[in-house]
């Protein structure tokens, strides 16, 4: 069966079926995967059971991949393990434990690693175990809130450098950092306007972790951020996916935002394991901002 890209919505994300990603792909095959996701954003993938091994072999197609940071169970380690299962005794985490806490923060729009000093280009996410209700995630496209700007707003904007900060976006759920910690994750600052090298399509890096407009006042910077989130979260920009084990999503982070959906954390087990792939150091030569 020939590689297939079937759109999802009018908008942005594609399936892509006939071939294995868990095998290493030739370069024809991996050329039109990179089409599609410059393309649609976001691919999802059916069918596809990762290791962890098979994982870092696929994600790094696309690029380098980050170490998890501390707060993560997985630190020290490329996957940013989200899951309600302890990563020593594969029991169900307390819902009341610090570490669930922290999980909360993700189900507000965000794209991942903005608040680092180095954006990310994308992140993929595997299905290891998944629960038999809730827990859906949830993808918006920034692209489209791009696209739905008038030509005057668009020129207002192109400048624009936004201050982000996860110590801000995770206080936002009541999750407190400690001294220590805060001092580690200080705040970073990236272009608003994103542009696609591939294909110059331009999008917005924006989500919770955009604490604000550097230079603006706090009400007029919140102002226009919660306006560009609101664009990209229309119903017509949005996409809802329901996860089966074996699912692998594949997301850009310049181009869109996502959320995670609650789900029953006492009765259910979830496992997904996330790789997330920096900049190339041509792409960071072009983060004038940072």
């Amino acid at each position: 069966m020939p590689l297939t890209v079937n759109p999802l919505t009018p908008v942005f994300v594609a399936e892509v079926t006939g071939v294995d990603i868990t095998s290493p792909l030739s370069k024809t095959e991996f050329a039109e995967i990179r089409a599609a996701f410059d393309a649609y954003s976001i691919l999802v993938f059916p069918n596809q059971q990762m290791t962890d091994e098979t994982q870092i072999a696929f994600s790094e197609r696309f690029g380098p991949l980050e170490p998890t940071g501390k707060a993560n169970p997985a630190t020290g380690t490329v996957f940013a393990r989200q899951s309600n299962l302890d990563i020593k005794t594969g029991e169900p985490i307390p819902a009341d434990d610090r570490r669930m806490w922290y999980q909360k923060a993700n189900m507000l729009w965000h794209a991942d690693s903005t608040f680092k000093k180095v954006s990310s280009l994308c992140s993929v996410l595997s299905a290891r175990e998944v629960p038999a209700e809730g827990g859906a995630t949830e993808l918006a496209s920034t692209r489209a809130a791009y696209d739905s700007l008038t030509e005057d707003k668009k020129a207002e904007l192109e400048d624009l450098i936004v201050e982000h900060d996860i110590v801000y976006s995770r206080g936002l759920v009541g999750f407190e950092y400690s001294p220590e910690e805060a001092a580690e994750l200080p705040p970073n600052r990236h272009r608003l306007v994103r542009v696609n090298r591939n294909t110059g399509r331009k999008s917005l890096l924006i989500g919770v972790h955009a604490k604000e407009i550097v230079g603006w006042p706090w009400a007029k910077s919140r102002a226009l951020l919660d306006d560009l989130l609101a664009r990209a979260t229309r119903p017509e920009n949005t996409y809802r996916h329901e996860w089966r084990s074996g699912d692998v999503i594949v997301w850009d982070n310049q181009a869109a935002i996502h959320r995670a959906t609650p789900y029953d954390t006492e009765r259910y087990r979830r496992l997904m394991q996330r790789t997330t792939i920096s900049y190339s150091e041509e792409m960071k030569a072009m983060e004038s901002a940072d």
